[in-house]
C-alpha cells in the first residue's frame, strides 16, 4: 500500500508543480486592472457638454468608476488639456482643426447633432448668403471654442476676415447681450436646440435666424457637416418658432480619449452612455447615436470593435467588471489547455491502473499464503492458516470497492483465494 502511495506522489507532485509554474509564468503577461478613475474635459458650466458629463458621472459612479469633470474654454482647449495629460477624455466639436503632437488622440463616439446658429439683427430684409455679413460686426465665439473654429471656416470660405469686417471673440452670453442691444450685427453659435438662448432669440422680433440657402454645398465641402432642416414650429408650436422652415448646418459632439486610455474603461463608457444618446431628438433619429460616422479624428480600435460586435458573451452574462476580469484571465487557459492535452491522454491509463491497483495489491499477501502452505503438516497449523486466509478474504471484501466494469478482476481475486481455501481443506481431510 505504501509503495502505491509513493508512486502516486511521484507522479502527481511534478505535474502539480508544472501546472503552478505555468500559471505563474503566464500571469506575468496579464495586464493589471485599470484604475477606475478618469477626468473628462467639458466646456463652461453653462454648456451642454458639462450637463452631459454630469449624466456620465452619475451612471459611471454607480459602477464604482470615479469621474472628475474639468471645465474649459471649449473644444480646442479640451484637446490641449488631453495633450498636456490634464484630462483623459473630452468633448469636442467634430471637424475642429487638430494636429497630432506629443500624444495620439482617438475618437470613441459622436453623441448628437450640434447645429450652427447664426442670429443677426432684423433690418427689414432676409439674408440668404454669408457674404451679406461682410463689413458687419460679428461675434464668432471665444478662442479655443468649437464655435470659433467652425465660424472661422465658414467666414473664410466667403472671404470675410478682419480686414473687411469686425470680428469679436465674445462668450455666448456676452454675444447675446450685445446682439440684443444692437452693439453687434450677428453672432455665430454652436449649441443644442434645447438651449434657452435659442428660444429667447427666436422669440425676439428684432432678431432673425440665418437660413443656409447653400447648406448642401457646405455639407459636400466638409464631410463633418450635415444639412439639418429646422421646420416651422419645431421649437415651439404655440408660438410658431421658427416662423418658417430654416436650413441649418450641423456638426456633431464627439468624445475623444488619450491613446493610452484603458480599453476596459472605453468599453464601459460606451456601454453606459448608449442609453443617454440613443433617444430620438429634434434632429436625431432613434438609435442613430452614439456612432463613429464622419469623424475627423481617427477612431479608437476598441470603440470600433464595440460598435461592430457589441457586448461580449461574458458582458451579457456578468456585471461589467466581473466580465472584464474574466476576459483578462483568459490567457491562463493557454497553459491549462497545453497541459490538459497530455494529461487527458495519460489520464485514462492512470485511472485504470489506480483502480486495478486496489485489487492487485492483495496478490502479494495471497501469494505469500499460498507458498507458506508447503511447510505445513499438522491439522492445527492448517486450521490456523485457514483462519488467516478467511480473515484476509473478509478484509478484501470490506476494503476493496471498484466500479462494476472492474468486477471481473475483483472476482478473479476472490476465486484465487477460494482455490487456496479449497487446497487447505483438502490437506486437512487427507491428514
Amino acid at each position: 500500500m505504501k509503495k502505491i502511495k509513493n508512486k502516486l506522489l511521484t507522479v502527481s507532485i511534478p505535474i502539480l508543480l508544472l501546472i503552478i509554474a505555468s500559471f505563474y509564468i503566464t500571469s506575468q503577461f496579464i495586464q493589471p486592472s485599470p484604475k477606475k478613475e478618469f477626468t473628462i474635459a467639458t466646456g463652461s458650466k453653462n454648456g451642454q457638454y458639462y450637463k452631459t458629463a454630469l449624466l456620465y458621472k452619475e451612471i459611471l459612479e454607480k459602477q464604482k468608476v470615479k469621474v472628475n469633470i474639468l471645465t474649459s474654454n471649449g473644444s480646442i482647449d479640451n484637446l490641449n488639456l488631453i495633450e498636456n495629460k490634464k484630462a483623459d477624455m473630452a468633448f469636442i466639436q467634430n471637424g475642429i482643426d487638430y494636429t497630432e503632437k506629443n500624444v495620439s488622440i482617438k475618437s470613441i463616439a459622436s453623441t448628437n447633432y450640434e447645429p450652427l446658429w447664426i442670429f443677426y439683427k432684423n433690418e427689414g430684409f432676409q439674408m440668404d448668403y454669408i457674404l451679406q455679413l461682410i463689413s458687419k460686426k460679428i461675434s464668432i465665439g471665444g478662442e479655443g471654442s468649437g464655435t470659433f473654429d467652425l465660424a472661422s471656416k465658414i467666414l473664410s470660405d466667403n472671404e470675410i476676415n478682419k480686414n473687411n469686417s469686425k470680428l469679436y471673440n465674445y462668450s455666448t452670453q456676452e454675444a447675446k447681450k450685445k446682439l440684443l442691444k444692437g452693439d453687434i450685427d450677428a453672432m455665430f453659435l454652436v449649441i443644442s436646440p434645447n438651449s434657452s438662448i435659442v428660444k429667447e432669440l427666436l422669440e425676439n422680433p428684432n432678431i432673425n435666424l440665418f437660413s443656409f440657402k447653400r447648406a448642401k454645398a457646405y455639407s459636400r465641402k466638409y464631410n463633418f457637416l450635415e444639412s439639418t432642416p429646422l421646420y416651422e414650429g419645431t421649437i415651439d408650436l404655440y408660438k410658431n418658432l421658427p416662423s418658417e422652415n430654416i436650413n441649418l448646418l450641423s456638426t456633431t459632439a464627439t468624445l475623444v480619449i488619450r491613446n493610452d486610455f484603458s480599453e476596459e474603461l472605453t468599453r464601459l463608457v460606451l456601454k453606459s452612455i448608449k442609453d443617454i444618446h440613443d433617444k430620438k431628438g429634434l434632429f436625431e433619429k432613434e438609435n442613430q447615436f452614439p456612432n463613429l460616422d464622419n469623424i475627423t479624428i481617427e477612431a479608437n480600435e476598441e470603440a470600433l470593435r464595440y460598435y461592430t460586435y457589441g457586448d461580449t458573451w461574458l458582458e451579457k452574462i456578468f456585471p461589467y467588471w466581473i466580465a472584464s476580469n474574466l476576459d483578462r484571465l483568459k490567457i491562463l487557459l493557454i497553459p491549462l489547455i497545453t497541459l490538459m492535452i497530455p494529461l487527458l491522454k495519460g489520464g485514462f491509463p492512470l485511472y485504470r491502473w489506480s483502480i486495478r491497483s486496489k485489487i492487485y495489491r492483495w496478490y502479494d499477501e495471497v501469494q505469500g499464503l499460498d507458498l507458506s502452505l508447503e511447510g505445513l503438516k499438522t491439522k492445527e497449523e492448517l486450521k490456523r492458516k485457514l483462519l488467516e486466509i478467511e480473515e484476509l478474504k473478509k478484509e478484501i471484501k470490506d476494503e476493496t470497492k471498484v466500479p462494476l466494469s472492474y468486477m471481473g478482476e475483483y472476482y478473479d481475486l476472490i476465486m484465487h483465494i477460494e482455490l487456496i481455501i479449497s487446497k487447505i481443506n483438502l490437506k486437512i481431510t487427507t491428514n
